[in-house]
């Protein structure tokens, strides 16, 4: 491993998969998945998304679990889970709070082995939801302080699903921090698994802006 730094992405599916076994060449990386049926899938080889072969998972030294409690503590918690929309064409956002509240659970125990993490959510959202939505539900569920405790980046997923050109180890990765040296941990987390390299958006919301306009 190249890397000292511990990941854990939340949801692999068709984004959080190929992220996670990117970053498992460079990190010790955890995906962590709710769903017990698709990680038994993934660790018998199987992909229903059709991102990642059989071949390639058994390679991989990705450590899967559908147990939060079995995450050790980590640098960086990444969070993939789907943003649909509704019947009246609003984003559903349940599965992103959802999520953020099992990151919640988890935070505590990162903090108390004197580690900063960071939470970068990939999801798609509209402006604000990363800071003004997430943050209080990771400050209430763990008992910390965002901004002193744990801080926030953004980078949204730019996958097409069943694109084998556009590959997460080959596109330009939009990366945002709550703060310069966060930013830079983020950049630097995401450049060292794509040859694409990283552009620095100027804020969260604007990079939660960049990927509403992208869509």
């Amino acid at each position: 491993m190249q890397n000292a730094e511990r990941v854990v992405v939340v949801g692999l599916g068709y984004v959080g998969l190929p992220l996670a076994v990117a970053l498992a060449k460079k990190f010790e990386t955890i995906g962590l998945d709710i769903d017990k049926r698709r990680i038994a899938e993934l660790r018998a080889g199987h992909d229903r998304t059709d991102e990642i072969d059989s071949a390639r998972l058994a390679a991989s030294s990705l450590v899967l679990t559908d147990d939060p409690a079995d995450v050790p503590p980590c640098d960086y918690y990444i969070v993939t889970v789907p943003t649909p929309i509704d019947a009246a064409n609003r984003p559903d956002l349940r599965l992103v709070e959802a999520a953020s509240r099992t990151v919640g659970t988890m935070l505590a125990a990162a903090v108390g082995e004197s580690r900063v993490p960071v939470v970068v959510y990939e999801s798609t959202v509209y402006p604000g939801v990363t800071e003004d939505l997430c943050a209080p539900i990771l400050e209430q569920v763990s008992g910390l302080v965002c901004g002193q405790d744990f801080f926030l980046g953004y980078s949204p997923e730019r996958i097409n699903p069943g694109d084998r050109e556009h590959t997460i180890d080959k596109i330009t990765k939009v990366v945002s921090g709550q703060t310069p040296e966060v930013l830079d941990r983020v950049a630097s987390l995401y450049g060292a698994i794509t040859s694409g390299g990283v552009f620095r958006a100027a804020s969260i919301k604007a990079a939660e802006a960049a990927k509403v306009i992208e869509n």
